[in-house]
Parts: C-alpha cells; sequence; structure tokens
C-alpha cells in the first residue's frame, strides 16, 4: 500500500482577494500542488474551502514528518518560486495568511489503514491554547476522551492531534468527515459534554480567529 499520511502536517490558509481569486485556484491546482507533491517526504494533498471559520482557502499537506521542511529538496524549491509563484501565490495576494507546520501528538502512530488512507470530503479543524498549568490535563483529556467520543459519531472517519513545531497557535485538532454537516448532528453534539472532565477542561481553551472552522474539498491531484 502507498503510504499518503505520516506523522506531518503542513496547513497554509488564506483569504484572497474576489477579483484574485481564478487565478489563484488556477496557479494551486495547475502548478503547485504538482510541485509540492514532487518532493521526497510530502506524501499527500488537497485544497479545501472554508463553509464555517476561516480563513477561507486551505492547503493541507500530508509529509512524512515535519523534518520534510528543513530537507535540500524543499528548500531548493521553496527557495526559487517560479514566477507564477511570485506573481499569484498566497504571500503575494493573500490576507490573513497562516503557514503552520505540525507534528503529530495522537495517535502516537498511525494504524497501516489510516496511514494509507486518502485526503477526506470535509475537515473540522480546531486551533487552541492553553495555559501551561492545564497542559498535561488537557492533553491526557483530548486523547482519551474528547477525539474518541467525537471518533463514534457516523460520519467521522478519524481524529488527528498536533502539536505546531512553526507557527501558533500550540495546538492543532483535526476531523476528517465523510461531509461537512457530521458536527452538527445530534450525535455529535450528545458528545460534546458526554464527560464530566470536559466541563473543568473547556474553559480553558483559547481558540484563534476563524476555529472551529469546517472546510470541504475542492481539488485534489488524480
Amino acid at each position: 500500500m502507498t503510504t499518503k499520511k505520516g506523522t506531518g502536517l503542513l496547513m497554509v490558509w488564506t483569504d484572497v482577494p474576489s477579483d484574485k481569486e481564478k487565478e489563484f485556484n488556477r496557479w494551486y491546482n495547475e502548478e503547485h500542488l504538482a510541485e509540492r507533491l514532487s518532493i521526497p517526504g510530502f506524501l499527500n494533498a488537497a485544497r479545501y474551502e472554508a463553509v464555517k471559520g476561516g480563513p477561507k482557502h486551505l492547503a493541507i499537506y500530508e509529509l512524512e514528518n515535519a523534518a520534510v521542511m528543513e530537507s535540500a529538496a524543499y528548500k531548493k524549491v521553496s527557495n526559487n518560486p517560479t514566477p507564477w509563484t511570485q506573481r499569484t501565490g498566497p504571500q503575494a495576494v493573500g490576507t490573513n495568511f497562516i503557514r503552520n507546520i505540525y507534528t503529530m501528538i495522537h495517535p502516537r502512530a498511525l494504524s497501516p489503514a489510516a496511514a494509507a488512507s486518502g485526503m477526506a470530503p470535509a475537515l473540522q479543524i480546531g486551533r487552541m491554547d492553553v495555559p501551561p498549568e492545564v497542559d498535561a490535563a488537557f492533553n491526557d483529556w483530548y486523547d482519551t476522551i474528547y477525539v474518541p467520543n467525537y471518533e463514534k459519531v457516523p460520519g467521522v472517519i478519524r481524529g488527528r492531534r498536533y502539536r505546531a513545531v512553526v507557527g501558533s497557535p500550540t495546538y492543532l485538532t483535526l476531523y476528517e468527515f465523510e461531509h461537512p454537516k457530521v458536527s452538527e448532528s445530534a450525535e455529535w453534539l450528545a458528545q460534546r459534554d458526554a464527560s464530566p472532565v470536559t466541563e473543568r477542561i473547556r474553559p480553558h481553551m483559547r481558540h484563534t480567529k476563524g476555529s472551529p472552522g469546517v472546510w470541504v474539498k475542492t481539488f485534489e491531484l488524480k
């Protein structure tokens, strides 16, 4: 089986002025994703658009590990942007631009089936910090109670958690959904307060602007 997921993520969010979107999308779909996926350690990628939260545009790259972003192969490409990238990339035309690199903290390792799985039709993403004094309790609750409970909900493919190695806030939670309405279901809402531990931990969570959000897949290379 081809490995399509590892322990690292590159996540790039941005908003784009409406008069720039057509060319921005064409650049991403016709040049940029293929360019990035040609780099060793880039395992898979897709583009998404927000239906809740933001920024609107999201490109997610599944990495063998976070160290791929320090490789000579990656730096050779990133340090020599194409003319199209210089004109049309998110750093040229985007607003609310976020580029974060993450390493997986939950689960500790992916199952063979998860590692071989493709890009989900929809994602729910939370980005947050917590005070240092509750960090250990927060992570234990998230890994042993919160994510496992939500993974029981119909339409949830899996949940993964990450710590930022570049960018902020510190934590990212990524739920893969079969469709973008999963977190509006009665089953999802029933899990929100299913554990008494949640009532103690949730008030300490500090979500960044646009989080949590839901994104739907708009493009991936075939």
